[in-house]
């Protein structure tokens, strides 16, 4: 998926920032968390919970300054700064909390009862109250993110070394078509991640013990707890939902594993799982880049979706415009300035693009600032995370000051990086709509609430709107069409259903000790052939640490977020086209330049965390629960299909032997 993906921050809360977000804050923090002048013994918790507001929004900048010069220049100097930085907040937070507890039991207005709520999860890295511990948990998780953004892949290259970074290995996962250049991508990328094992472990100790002394039984139940629903709910309510939606993937597994078999006789799937270097994505999250593989249909009939096509061939013309520009016999060092140019103009235009769908339906551009800041493009002197993410700096909403909003990222001009930056504008807008509100109420409903704001979006980006654009071309009302677009988005949407479960389904038994340390990397691979039915063309042994490749796991990002995002955009979607007043097949449904579906989309933005998600969800679509039924309206067509496909085949697989799942784990195998 398009990492859809963001970027918390190693100690971002769950309430105050989101993946893809960076938020966080750090005071005079001495004296002022620590609580100690005598004006402050008498407060009530209504002054509490406003000064506590206060302090955050002033020590807010200067935390996410220490954390966006970590994230894009990484060296020691910064690493230091941002784990100082963190150690500052947490220190802080940790205050908070304790002298919250002598409200425990007392009258309170819902408002303040609820912010007391939120500040006690405020942060998906709980620190132990021991200063020490707590120091090392902050360099611990610096570290950690600073090992994978930095991360290279050196193969022996004569007498030199030939590194490449997670885009260029990306890049072969992407576009080649020869096995043993992906499987070599695939495993180098891995290498990155066995230095982090060790510090993973000790990471684990401290986070349980930060949770333990806030009341919860590891830092899973503390992370489960988020949801204005018991913890345990939470686990049995993605196991509901997954069992809506397992159905259709597993039709669509089987048909991926058919086109591959016929791809690449002999090496197609692994005793029935999907070989991981083989999906186009080194996590086999999306399974988009394989469309050459597995577009049900090639002919003009179809009309062309090859959104990547056009947007290299836009690169392309704006670089041959760079270069007519300038004199014939040009320098080397002027032909690299100009292709860099040419990266940076292409990226900002995509970007303007995704900012002209919000524009249209009302919402505001995005600050001058923005365009100032924002890291577009993967910079040539200096290591940076490139995993994209949206960081909202200040805070700000009524208080004068402007925005300060930003997205990193390191885009390239192919498709999955265009719906990225949907995606991503998708949590700046929430800043931007909700930043009126106190700090403590500054996050999503829930988590999967700020992931599924841009993918809203991203679903409403049908092939008209796609040829309104000039990215796609001959649409025509045609089935074939109808099932190339479907499949399209069923290669993003619904393939990486099973991979938003299953990262916290091994978090979870991490942190409950059910995943011990000498089992976390078969742990992992059991968990991958359980949901997604993936698995590697290679052993993968405990000299591994795989689940360290994915960003989320060293940037400690809880995962459910994602997976409840992508149930929760097709309730959004379906809401907004009933607001469009839209009437014909769901998936047909954009609502470009539509005030009236971007006014509720902005009133629901607006309202934060300040209530619960329950409230918020009701007045955006009528109802209360999460459901995943709107994902089976929309792929309706598609489902039909892929049963045509795959009759008379066997679809389905069977797991290697179940690992523990995790706290609360109750869905069964596959197959």
């Amino acid at each position: 998926m398009i990492q859809r993906h963001a970027l918390l921050v190693l100690a971002v809360a769950a309430s105050l920032a989101l993946s893809g977000c960076k938020r966080e804050p750090s005071p005079d923090a001495g004296s002022t968390a620590a609580g100690t002048s005598a004006e402050r013994k008498n407060e009530t918790a209504d002054e509490f919970v406003t000064r506590v507001n206060a302090e955050l929004k002033a020590m807010y900048p200067e935390l996410t300054a220490a954390q966006w010069l970590s994230s894009t220049y990484i060296n020691d100097d910064s690493q230091l700064l941002a784990a100082k930085a963190n150690e500052k907040y947490l220190t802080a937070l940790n205050g908070w909390i304790e002298q919250a507890r002598k409200f425990e039991g007392q009258q309170m207005s819902p408002e303040t009862s609820r912010a007391i709520m939120l500040l006690k999860l405020g942060t998906s890295m709980p620190a132990p109250n021991d200063p020490a511990k707590l120091a090392e948990l902050s360099r611990l998780a610096t570290k950690m993110e600073g090992m994978y953004g930095a991360g290279s892949y050196c193969t022996a290259a004569g007498d030199s070394k030939s590194c490449r970074q997670l885009p260029e290995l990306e890049d072969v996962l992407r576009s080649s078509r020869d096995p043993a250049a992906q499987l070599d991508a695939w495993q180098g990328w891995h290498t990155i991640a066995q230095p982090m094992r060790n510090d993973y472990q000790r990471f684990v100790e401290l986070v349980n013990e930060g949770a333990r002394d806030l009341g919860f039984a590891n830092a899973g139940e503390m992370w489960r707890s988020g949801y204005d629903m018991p913890p345990a709910e939470i686990a049995a309510e993605t196991d509901r939902l997954w069992g809506q939606v397992k159905p259709l993937y597993e039709q669509l597994h089987c048909y991926a594993r058919t086109r591959l078999d016929a791809r690449y006789p002999g090496q197609g799937s692994v005793n029935g799982l999907l070989p991981a270097h083989l999906m186009g994505n080194m996590w086999q999250q999306d399974w988009g880049n394989l469309w050459d593989v597995l577009a049900p249909y090639t002919d003009a009939q179809a009309g062309s979706l090859d959104v990547t096509g056009a947007l290299e061939k836009q690169h392309q013309a704006i670089l041959n415009d760079l270069q007519t520009a300038q004199s014939p016999f040009i320098g080397e060092d002027k032909r690299v300035e100009l292709a860099r140019q040419a990266q940076l103009d292409i990226a900002r235009s995509m970007t303007e693009r995704a900012e002209d769908y919000y524009v249209s339906l009302g919402m505001p551009k995005l600050p001058a600032q923005y365009w100032q800041k924002t890291q577009f493009i993967k910079p040539r002197d200096r290591d940076v995370v490139c995993h994209a993410s949206a960081w909202d700096m200040n805070m700000s909403g009524d208080d004068g000051k402007s925005p300060d909003v930003r997205t990193k990222m390191c885009i390239k001009p192919n498709e999955e990086d265009f719906t990225t930056i949907y995606h991503e504008l998708g949590h700046v807008y929430y800043y931007l709509a909700y930043n009126h509100q106190p700090p403590l109420f500054q996050g999503g409903a829930h988590d999967g609430f700020h992931e599924a704001i841009g993918d809203t979006i991203v679903l409403a980006m049908t092939p008209q709107y796609l040829q309104s654009i000039g990215l796609v071309s001959g649409q025509q009302p045609s089935q074939e069409a109808v099932i190339n677009n479907q499949m399209r988005m069923a290669l993003a949407k619904v393939a990486f259903l099973p991979f938003g479960l299953m990262i916290d389904r091994w978090r979870w038994g991490v942190f409950d000790g059910s995943i011990t340390p000498d089992n976390y990397n078969k742990a992992w691979w059991d968990l991958k052939a359980r949901y997604q039915g993936v698995a590697p063309a290679t052993t993968r042994g405990e000299e591994f640490f795989d689940p360290g490749a994915k960003y989320h796991v060293p940037g400690n990002t809880p995962y459910t977020r994602y997976f409840l995002s992508h149930v929760l955009q097709f309730q959004f979607y379906k809401s907004l086209c009933d607001a469009a007043g839209y009437q014909g097949p769901l998936y047909q449904c954009s609502f470009y330049g539509n005030k009236a579906a971007g006014e509720k989309f902005w009133a629901m933005l607006g309202k934060g965390n300040s209530q619960p998600w329950q409230q918020t969800m009701k007045e955006l679509t009528g109802g209360e629960q999460m459901d995943a039924s709107a994902v089976l309206e929309y792929f309706a067509p598609l489902q039909d299909w892929l049963k045509q496909q795959n009759e008379g085949k066997t679809c389905g697989w069977t797991a290697p032997s179940a690992a523990a799942t995790g706290a609360g784990d109750a869905a069964s195998p596959a197959g």
